[in-house]
């Protein structure tokens, strides 16, 4: 699938826009894509925008996330809001997606955890079966770390 434009319709810095654009379109063909949920969905369904947010303080989510990497899609899983055990999907993209500010520039230079956003649904491909959670310390010490964020003020989807 070839890189798209993408109609800019708030003030941005355009070069940083396109770097974010290119960093994340470049290797899309070869790219396998994850999204954690509780969502119980099957393959061809679509996670689209619009719904009530897994995380936060739970408003109409204005973008989709995906990453490629299957441990950040643990963490969407285990970190997810709802009843159902954690899932992890394989999705494509159906439109152009871009760096995930949310953790690309408030967290970690870079896009280290190839997280990524998009205004377009994400297809369900497949489903992973066999991940491994992180350990109760660890998912403990991330929760932790999350209501002492949210008890500051820090939103944990800056949407």
């Amino acid at each position: 699938m070839a890189s798209k434009s993408v109609a800019v319709s708030v003030p941005v810095d355009i070069e940083s826009t396109a770097k974010q654009l290119v960093a994340a379109t470049d290797d899309r063909n070869s790219q396998r894509f994850y999204h954690g949920t509780r969502a119980d969905l099957k393959t061809g369904d679509l996670i689209e925008p619009g719904y009530t947010s897994n995380y936060g303080k739970r408003k109409k989510a204005t973008y989709v996330y995906l990453t490629g990497t299957l441990d950040a899609a643990t963490w969407g899983a285990e970190l997810a809001l709802g009843e159902g055990p954690g899932r992890i999907y394989i999705v494509e993209p159906t439109g152009p997606i871009m760096d995930d500010p949310n953790l690309t520039d408030k967290k970690y230079p870079g896009n280290p955890t190839k997280s990524y956003r998009s205004r377009e649904p994400l297809r369900v491909a497949g489903e992973v079966t066999d991940w491994q959670g992180h350990s109760p310390e660890a998912l403990k010490a991330m929760k932790d770390n999350i209501e002492r964020l949210r008890r500051l003020g820090v939103e944990a989807i800056d949407d």
